[in-house]
């Protein structure tokens, strides 16, 4: 289990790639300790080679046996003046193997004598020539057998491979500790952190605090912060939209109740014989139905069961008509609006009249009140018309025109509020419904000379549900 950890896992390749940079280094060093070794023994056959000469080669087979045996080799051969000679000698047990030159001898040719020496086992006589001590000649060989060497090359190799392991187990611990110290621990605050958020990501108490002090984790820190906020943010707005949902479906019900007997006192207001009665009571009847059907709507849309459209054919300047008349009894009497419709009296369109009708009237419904908010005069302007692929409408208004955060949350339900304290429904709910018709509502533009909003209604309608407002 220690080495699926991120510590234990850093400590095991950390000791692997110690040791796998001693053993580059074991082979050089070898190969040196063999050259090293050679050298010694060149020199002490030529302290031996010397002795003899000082006594011109008068000593008796005995002490000629000790120099050599001193020396660690079978004979030595001298070359001074141009002249070679066997200075001193002895029986060889075995035919010579191989020859070897240390004089400028490559360190790749050297390496590979190394490894040779090694992994031949077994006793072999050799012949090695090398350069003599202090310029005493020109050149001095020596014949010597390569058990002794292959035995004292096998010791240095394991001390080193001793060394080295003594050394990668240190470094590996260090670097275990150091990366406890840098990564592992905050790595576990940051695990911490969210383990300790999931179980209750509404508490903003929790959120992660960044601690780290190395860039990258600091990094990731702050992202999981944002993230973290975020989602309390959404998830508070959900539980916001999921109590208002739940009250304004309490409120809706028994205000349809309300509406449904101020529905009866009107069917009474219209058999009066008063003119002026008369004339008011088609208008208060058509508002407390619609009323009353809005009441019924939002009570299914609380809970999410908006119905799809119910098309029908009817003409677009009579529900302009309605709209706009419903909004000038609405409209401040100071507050200066002149309405202009530009719709062609025979255009029918098919769609869903009440459905319509609450789109139109959000539309307007703004535009009004962005105008009356300024305090001086302006217009509003109801267009339509007709293509090959189905019909627009276009309202306008000369209104201030619309903030930075409401044009981007323009149609996200109480973000995308325009005036103080709307709640940015309105605009929502618009364009749900005009999805529901398979069509679109785009903001054409919006600044200082006004803003205008374009429906587009495909003539080939597959009524959908517009289902909730998305939050």
């Amino acid at each position: 289990m220690f080495f699926r950890t991120l510590s234990g896992r850093f400590l095991l390749l950390t000791t692997i790639f110690v040791m796998l940079a001693e053993i580059l280094i074991f082979v050089p060093s070898v190969a040196r300790f063999r050259e090293d070794y050679i050298l010694s023994r060149l020199e002490r056959a030529q302290i031996a080679s010397l002795a003899l000469l000082a006594t011109d080669g008068m000593i008796d087979e005995q002490l000629e046996r000790e120099l050599l045996e001193n020396a660690e080799v079978y004979n030595v051969v001298l070359r001074r003046d141009e002249v070679r000679q066997l200075v001193l000698s002895s029986p060889i047990p075995t035919p010579i193997a191989g020859t070897y030159d240390l004089r400028e001898a490559p360190a790749w040719q050297l390496i590979r004598d190394a490894i040779e020496t090694l992994v031949e086992p077994g006793s072999r006589v050799i012949r090695v020539i090398g350069d003599p001590v202090k310029q005493a000649g020109l050149l001095i060989e020596a014949t010597m057998d390569t058990k002794p060497m292959r035995a004292a090359m096998l010791e240095y190799g394991l001390r080193i491979l001793g060394l080295s392991a003594v050394i990668s187990a240190v470094t590996a611990v260090l670097l275990f500790l150091a990366v406890q110290r840098l990564f592992v621990a905050p790595i576990r605050h940051v695990v911490r952190g969210m383990s300790l958020y999931a179980e209750a990501p509404e508490d903003a108490r929790r959120i992660i605090e960044p601690q780290a002090s190395i860039i990258e984790l600091r990094e990731a820190e702050d992202a999981l912060k944002m993230m973290q906020q975020q989602l309390t943010a959404s998830l508070r707005q959900k539980e916001r939209l999921a109590q208002l949902g739940s009250a304004v479906a309490k409120v809706s019900h028994d205000l349809r109740n309300i509406l449904t007997t101020a529905q009866l006192f009107a069917d009474r207001m219209e058999v009066s014989d008063d003119p002026m009665v008369k004339r008011a009571t088609p208008k208060l009847v058509a508002s407390i139905s619609r009323a009353v059907a809005l009441c019924e709507s939002t009570l299914a849309f609380g809970k999410a069961e908006e119905p799809p459209p119910v098309l029908t054919r009817f003409m677009l300047a009579g529900l302009v008509g309605d709209v706009v008349e419903s909004e000038k009894l609405a409209a401040d009497e100071s507050a200066e609006v002149e309405f202009l419709i530009d719709v062609a009296p025979a255009l029918s369109i098919r769609a869903d009249y009440e459905q319509l009708h609450r789109v139109l009237n959000n539309l307007v419904r703004n535009a009004r009140q962005a105008i009356g908010a300024t305090g001086r005069a302006g217009t509003i302007e109801i267009a339509g018309g007709e293509t090959e692929e189905g019909w627009w409408i276009r309202v306008g208004d000369t209104g201030p025109g619309m903030p930075e955060r409401a044009r981007e949350h323009l149609f996200q339900p109480f973000q995308g509020g325009i005036r103080k304290g709307g709640t940015g429904l309105g605009l929502a709910i618009a364009a749900e419904l005009v999805r529901g018709h398979g069509g679109r509502l785009e903001l054409l533009k919006t600044g200082e000379t006004g803003t205008e909003f374009m429906i587009h209604l495909p003539r080939d309608i597959v009524p959908q549900a517009p289902g909730p407002v998305a939050a």
